[in-house]
């Protein structure tokens, strides 16, 4: 028999999280999580449940019927809409301007569809001209695929163009809000936005580990005319509705699918509310003005962007390493003498840029003066 590892409990330092995500959570997030677990079909839980998906229906700016959060991280919310409406044989236009595009892609493949790559560089915005070129090329083409925020780059596409250009070509759109949601507007209905999957630890401040995701009716339409069963039993949508779905009494019964991760959508409850509280405009006014008063402090010190100002994220902002600067020792110094976390490179910028996060219950003055205050230290 094994013996009893002798382990100490785990205490974490307060960190100040300005990377790419996870974000800093709101102190009442982390005190929601912390209220007594009741079951998952517990009727006050159920309660709850429809509160939850009132205010994600707020965050998304949707009245999507089929609008719920994935009990795991965004990744499984991107999975969650590839599945459920992708079948083998179709073909798929993805946009690709960083990691997140590519992985739609792998998402593709893995379902046997055919993937069509419309590619831009990195540090761009999906171009709609290019876009538009490969709906006309592709006519069978059943869905359009892209990142709205890239968080790879800090690079925010035009959702409403590509929406409508996916409409204009009978296509279904699939969208990655991951970084995007309460941060930047976004406007699931007016656009025309059919699937969109979102995750609850970047400007919604929340813990990390979950996906709201929404399906417009012409989504659920095709998922319902599925000719072949949904590919991951976890994820299949015709399953989990039934949980999502009803009301809070008796009358209509919740059907069990997994236990829900009780806590944790505690929290994603607090933050929500918290969002509808401050406001969706204010909150993307907020990230707005937090992004000035960094950039102008960041040129200051002579960081260069990785993206132009007119399709930059203000809550992902891609700087440049200047040269000569040890990528990993700036970050360790800020990490170990500041508490400060900033996020490196990924893919083709792994090691060339730094990724600097004002999300959520990050993008505050308090945040960017350490932030600045401590680049400049650390570089002199």
């Amino acid at each position: 028999m094994l013996a009893a590892p002798s382990i100490d409990a785990f205490n974490p330092p307060r960190r100040i999280l300005m990377g790419p995500g996870p974000s800093d959570v709101y102190p009442e997030v982390l005190a929601a999580q912390a209220r007594p677990t009741i079951g998952h079909l517990d009727p006050l839980f159920i309660a709850m449940m429809d509160e939850l998906k009132a205010l994600i229906q707020y965050a998304f700016q949707t009245k999507n019927e089929m609008t719920l959060a994935v009990s795991a991280p965004g990744s499984a919310g991107m999975e969650t809409c590839f599945v459920n409406l992708v079948e083998a044989g179709e073909k798929v236009i993805v946009c690709r301007n960083g990691v997140f595009g590519e992985r739609m892609r792998q998402n593709v493949e893995r379902v046997g569809a055919t993937a069509v790559m419309v590619d831009n560089e990195w540090g761009e915005a999906v171009s709609p001209a290019d876009v538009e070129a490969a709906l006309k090329a592709h006519p069978d083409a059943k869905f359009l695929a892209f990142v709205h925020a890239e968080t790879s780059t800090g690079a925010l596409s035009d959702a409403k163009t590509l929406c409508a250009l996916a409409k204009q070509y009978d296509c279904l759109s699939i969208v990655d809000a991951v970084t995007s949601v309460g941060g930047v507007e976004l406007r699931v209905d007016e656009w025309g936005i059919d699937a969109i999957y979102a995750g609850s630890q970047k400007c919604l401040s929340c813990v990390p580990g979950l996906s709201p995701v929404s399906f417009s009716p012409a989504a659920v339409e095709k998922i319902k005319s599925r000719t072949t069963p949904v590919q991951s039993w976890f994820l299949d949508q015709t399953l989990v509705m039934g949980y999502w779905s009803g009301t809070a009494d008796n009358s209509a019964k919740r059907s069990y699918h997994h236990t829900a991760p009780v806590n944790a959508l505690y929290a994603l409850h607090e933050s929500l509310r918290i969002l509808a509280k401050e406001g969706l405009e204010a909150s993307w006014q907020r990230h707005a003005d937090m992004h000035q008063v960094l950039r102008q402090g960041l040129e200051g010190l002579g960081l260069k962007f990785v993206v132009e100002e007119t399709c930059r994220l203000p809550q992902l902002n891609a700087v440049y390493i200047p040269e000569g600067i040890d990528d990993v020792a700036v970050r360790k110094q800020l990490l170990e003498n500041y508490n400060l976390e900033i996020g490196a490179g990924l893919g083709a910028l792994a090691g060339k840029a730094w990724r600097i996060g004002l999300m959520g219950f990050g993008a505050r003055r308090e945040n960017v003066a350490l932030c600045l205050k401590a680049l400049e230290e650390v570089l002199n």
